[in-house]
């Protein structure tokens, strides 16, 4: 049931009301006025630095980042926790690319090939897995969202015969989901494997936008397990023989659908309102194309603390931040080293300075605590999916992650949104931090950007473990309580920019204050002799935790 943001408000508002206050102890409130500004900043310049040519996966300036946070926990005392008593976890990437000649053709009912121009119309993707892919004549059918969510009493996919089928959907979900639950139904990997459990023989998926998706001739990425399989992919449903993976624009989506007489403002509607209107159409598909790999390696890095309490110390609360960026891409106003201040350095010093704090306690938090970074955000949460599948502790003893991507640290923090925290325990710890620190915990101002399955946290929650990702709220010092505006102009300049550097607008008061409220959430998480569980019936307690 989706709630009007005003109740939820309320709710959250009486419930931090009803709690008894945040009470921290003398070491802890030491260690934390030891956080400081200027450290923040000075981690930032050197992981935005020219010299790391933005931190591209695989690259020898992501390498420098991978030896720089590093040599950071060992002069913090930080132990090892990756393989072989080392800071680093392996993580084996795979590029893919298609070969020239790739084709892809849709025939009408009579026989007729619609005019489609790749690029323009449709884009094809490589598989990671088969060389060689090829479907011939196969029936199109279109599943809606493509969602299947019986623990929500929606699905696409009912009373659908789509064996041996292209599956055509549009990305989007119904009005009636809440909006965390709507951003994970339209989860790519979600709705590939939604397909292929069906019997579909591949997935068409429609953009909402004039056209497809840019190219992919640059490539797109993949990680192999051990045994050279592929493990974790956005374009490949895992241990199938999926041989077609393709994007086509808004126009080439109503073309598909005339094809079969249908009424594309009718269907949208109903699908808009929550009521499936899922179809086999009068359309075939025939395409084959061939994919060529490029393997190489990158790493995360892996601290930690060990506990102080003899039994919850077999148990880890997690901190984790993405170190790679976008590398060396086309200049923008003469410049084409993406350095990622903001996106991630931002975050990764700040793991670094809550490492800091834990290394200035005699007497650690009763679980242990992990610091970790990750490789291949950028690249489809490659390094965090790699992490959460086999993490170097027992899955099943990771308890929590508190994940920090692009906080945004450009204005006074008087107030955040906790990414995931209300569908787990994880928001009472949120609201104690919060309401000891004087900042307001609010609701998404920005449900639309779909954050909460867009950064490393996401890849946790998939493997039933309860996460959170704390951005910046909406109050402004001057009271017109407006910072969003003000981010999405500063973010259009911006993110994921060469502009994105040292010299930029930065707020380093707000990131010792982020630093000390994360520190916090996770330091509860850490002491509490109960672990984190998902709400009763959630979503995503129900679909990944195990829930019953």
């Amino acid at each position: 049931m989706k709630f009007p943001s005003s109740f939820l408000a309320s709710l959250l508002g009486a419930a931090a009301h009803a709690q008894a206050p945040l009470t921290v102890p003398k070491p802890v409130t030491v260690a934390l006025e030891q956080v400081k500004p200027a450290d923040i900043k000075a981690h930032i310049a050197y992981l935005a630095d020219d010299r790391l040519q933005g931190r591209k996966a695989g690259t020898p300036g992501y390498q420098l980042a991978v030896d720089y946070v590093s040599q950071q926990f060992k002069s913090l005392g930080v132990q090892p926790a990756g393989e072989g008593g080392t800071y680093l976890q392996k993580v084996r990437l795979r590029r893919a690319f298609l070969r020239p000649g790739a084709a892809f053709v849709a025939r009408d009912a009579q026989g007729a090939a619609l005019p489609l121009t790749a690029g323009a119309d449709y884009v094809l993707y490589p598989s990671p897995e088969l060389p060689t892919t090829r479907v011939t004549n196969a029936p199109l059918a279109f599943a809606g969202f493509g969602i299947s969510a019986p623990e929500l009493g929606y699905d696409d996919y009912a009373g659908l015969d789509v064996k041996g089928k292209v599956v055509l959907i549009v990305r989007g979900a119904p009005r009636t989901f809440g909006s965390t639950v709507a951003s994970a139904s339209q989860d790519l990997a979600g709705l590939l494997k939604a397909a292929i459990s069906h019997g579909a023989v591949g997935l068409l998926v429609a953009s909402t936008h004039p056209a497809p998706p840019a190219s992919v001739k640059a490539g797109t990425y993949s990680v192999l397990g051990a045994n050279g399989k592929v493990a974790v992919s956005r374009t490949f449903a895992i241990g199938s023989q999926q041989q077609f993976y393709a994007a086509v624009s808004a126009a080439t989506l109503q073309r598909l659908l005339q094809t079969s007489a249908l009424d594309t403002t009718a269907v949208f509607a109903a699908i808009r309102s929550g009521k499936p209107a899922s179809a086999v159409l009068k359309t075939t598909i025939t395409a084959n194309a061939e994919s060529t790999y490029q393997d190489f390696e990158s790493y995360n890095v892996v601290g930690k603390f060990t506990g102080s309490d003899a039994r919850l110390r077999d148990e880890y609360v997690v901190h984790s931040a993405h170190l790679d960026h976008l590398g060396i891409t086309a200049p923008v106003k003469g410049d084409s080293i993406n350095n990622g201040a903001h996106d991630n350095a931002s975050g990764v010093s700040c793991v670094l300075e809550i490492a800091k704090v834990y290394s200035k306690l005699k007497e650690k938090p009763k679980r242990s605590m992990l610091f970790v970074f990750m490789t291949g955000e950028e690249l489809g949460l490659l390094g965090s999916s790699a992490f959460a599948a086999n993490p170097p502790v027992p899955k099943a003893k990771i308890v929590a992650d508190i994940n920090m991507d692009m906080p945004t640290l450009i204005a006074p923090l008087l107030s955040v949104v906790a990414l995931g925290a209300p569908h787990s325990t994880l928001i009472e710890p949120v609201k104690r931090a919060c309401a000891y620190m004087a900042i307001d915990l609010e609701n998404d101002p920005e449900p639309e950007q779909n954050r909460f399955i867009r950064s490393d946290q996401y890849s946790f929650v998939t493997a039933g473990i309860p996460a959170l990702h704390i951005k910046y709220g909406n109050k402004t010092a001057d009271g017109k309580n407006n910072l969003s505006e003000d981010v999405q102009k500063w973010r259009a300049v911006t993110y994921h920019k060469p502009q994105d550097d040292i010299n930029g607008r930065f707020d380093f008061e707000a990131g010792r204050k982020y630093v000390q409220l994360c520190f916090l959430i996770g330091y509860q998480v850490a002491q509490d002799t109960a672990r984190p569980t998902w709400n009763k019936g959630d979503f995503f307690g129900v679909r990944y935790g195990g829930q019953r």
